[in-house]
């Protein structure tokens, strides 16, 4: 195992100040749906207002149908126009464009209300229906042994629980606080695995705690036991400022995963503080035993583990600033002890040009992620589907939620995908399952955040930009 220092980072006798957690959240990968934040004047990207609003008209899914076909090359870039369940793309390392192929564009959503006559939409035999409506921030979602449907209200520092009726379909028979109070909460682990969990584990944003737990708790037992107290925290700039915390177990419960993405881009000012950040941090469940898991990770905003091989999966922001099409986001297994390239390489042995010359002796050190996808969709919770209700090669598969761009001049994201696998080994490529979030306009009405499945095996996806929570059954034989 290599253990990290902060010598990585930097001169090794470098004292960085402390970054105090003092803006709200933000319209990045792990912001809510709010308006945009002014950004310091050096930090700004070139304005393209509404660039999807020039696009021919035509409605959600039009440009692309399912096929047994995969998009590869320039096509598997698309933008939303190109979206529609089903669709395939493999992105490989061939098809990189070139540092500022592009400009750089500030193009984020325009959030509007639901339009009479849109729905998400899903694979044929699949059915939407809205679970939940009227949250507040509805982030990562977890689903508990018994059923019980855990949600990150992050902005209002809530964890809240809903209870459909016997676990099912139907509106929820309880809708509860569990417990308020809390520092930008994310990341939600049940401890230890299996039916009967002792504790329920919650990531602020700068800490890790947790609560006794009984299965069918409504409300938290007791107060929090501080189980992490310095978790890099706060932060929350657009093109950086990464401010989510997820949380999982190792498979034989023996470890404990916590993510931190980058304060910044791309480390542009080395004064500033990245020291433990655009990392997997790894203790025992206590909060002892530190170490630094995996490194150079921007942006792990969601973390989860394989059920079947015990590995650690994340799915990552990559940096902003070099163009439309670059960096892809990605999922990937994560290597112990493995470097990911941030911030002076990305994708392998790719100079960031901001670093240019920097580093040399980390280059070929840098490990490709096994699923690239289209760049700037701030991909965010992912999940592994362990129910019985979807047909059986979707088991133990990955979804994740895919947030929607702004660095973009036209579209990505705004949808959930699938991450094919076989026998634990991802494919290469990915599948659209859940779209139809951005109108023929190109205005954005719903942007999802988490994936979660549930007891009957229905699958939950909550989203921040309509304030609901979804939920996608399988209606075939």
């Amino acid at each position: 195992m290599i253990v990290v220092t902060r010598a990585r980072r930097g001169r090794p006798d470098a004292i960085f100040p402390t970054i105090a957690a003092t803006l709200f959240l933000c319209l990045c990968a792990g912001g809510c749906a709010a308006q945009q934040p002014a950004r310091p004047r050096d930090q700004q990207q070139q304005q393209t207002p509404r660039a999807d609003a020039a696009a021919p008209q035509k409605r959600d899914g039009d440009g692309a149908k399912a096929s047994n076909s995969t998009l590869t090359g320039r096509a598997a870039l698309g933008d939303w126009t190109t979206d529609a369940p089903g669709v395939r793309r493999r992105i490989t390392t061939a098809d990189l464009a070139q540092p500022f192929d592009t400009r750089s564009v500030d193009n984020g959503p325009r959030l509007v209300a639901r339009p009479a006559n849109a729905w998400p939409k899903v694979p044929a035999n699949f059915k939407v229906e809205e679970f939940a409506a009227g949250l507040e921030n509805p982030r990562l979602v977890r689903v508990a042994p018994n059923g019980d449907i855990f949600v990150a209200e992050s902005r209002a520092g809530k964890i809240r629980i809903l209870r459909a009726p016997d676990g099912a379909a139907g509106k929820p028979a309880h809708n509860d606080i569990y417990v308020s109070g809390l520092t930008r909460p994310f990341g939600i682990a049940f401890y230890p695995s299996g039916a009967n969990p002792q504790y329920v584990y919650v990531a602020n944003t700068g800490s890790v705690v947790r609560f006794a737990y009984r299965n069918g708790d409504l409300r938290a037992r007791g107060e929090a036991e501080m189980i992490v107290p310095d978790i890099p925290g706060g932060g929350q700039l657009r093109g950086g400022g990464h401010w989510t915390r997820d949380i999982a177990f190792s498979r034989d419960g023996k470890k404990m995963y916590v993510s931190v993405g980058s304060h910044s881009n791309v480390w542009e000012n080395e004064r500033e503080n990245e020291d433990r950040r655009a990392d997997i941090l790894e203790y025992n469940p206590d909060g002892t035993g530190f170490r630094i898991y995996a490194w150079g990770i921007r942006n792990a905003v969601g973390i989860a583990v394989h059920p079947q091989t015990g590995d650690l999966w994340a799915s990552v922001n990559e940096r902003d600033g070099l163009g439309d099409d670059l960096v892809p986001d990605y999922i990937t297994r994560v290597r112990e002890g493995g470097f990911y390239g941030w911030p002076w390489y990305y994708i392998g042995a790719n100079q960031d040009p901001r670093h240019a010359g920097k580093r040399p002796e980390l280059r070929d050190k840098v490990l490709v992620p096994d699923v690239l996808l289209q760049s700037h969709s701030a991909s965010l919770q992912m999940e592994f589907y362990t129910g019985a209700q979807f047909p059986k090669e979707y088991r133990h598969d990955a979804f994740a939620a895919e947030h929607g761009s702004w660095n973009r001049s036209r579209r990505t994201g705004y949808k959930v995908i699938r991450v094919p696998l076989r026998n634990g080994v991802p494919t290469g490529e990915y599948e659209d399952f859940m779209t139809g979030f951005v109108t023929p306009e190109g205005d954005v009405w719903g942007r999802p955040v988490g994936v979660a499945t549930g007891k009957d095996g229905a699958l939950f996806v909550t989203d921040d930009g309509s304030r609901t929570i979804w939920r996608i059954s399988y209606q075939g034989k």
